[in-house]
């Protein structure tokens, strides 16, 4: 498992090695519950894809603290996601990005077209109206039960 850190105007799109699919699939962390169904899903739709997976964690900084200096320590925040992803025992790589605005993360973080898998949720709720917007952007998202 690979961790990144990296603040939104660093972003470093994730690449594959020589040999390794390049298709990937993004699980972005909501909640602990609902990100462990998510790769779950996501490593169903990896196996049939040869497609590795990625799990993006945003963590917004509020404005009073320097973005380097996020209230939860990175560190902290890191180990915690070491053990998510160990937790469901899915070959996962953690990135975690910091900033100011969770969904301008988001947008750097992905790469044109990427797969995401979300939480299904009702057009009106958060979750319903991210994967909307995502969908405009033309990434493909699909909704884990």
């Amino acid at each position: 498992m690979t961790l990144l850190s990296s603040a939104p105007s660093f972003a470093r799109p994730v690449t594959a090695s020589p040999g390794e699919s390049s298709l990937e699939i993004v699980v972005v962390h909501t909640t602990t519950k609902a990100t462990l169904q998510n790769l779950k899903t996501a490593a169903e739709l990896a196996a049939g894809l040869g497609a590795h997976i990625r799990l993006l964690v945003l963590e917004v900084v509020p404005y009073p603290l320097a973005v380097e200096s996020p209230s939860v320590p990175l560190e902290f925040t890191r180990r915690r996601f070491r053990t998510v992803a160990a937790g469901a025992r899915i070959d996962t790589q953690v990135d975690i990005r910091v900033g100011r605005e969770r969904i301008q993360l988001l947008e750097a973080a992905l790469q044109p077209g990427s797969v995401i898998v979300l939480e299904r949720g009702a057009w009106w709720t958060r979750q319903g109206r991210l994967a909307k917007r995502l969908e405009r952007l033309g990434h493909q998202v699909v909704l884990a039960s």
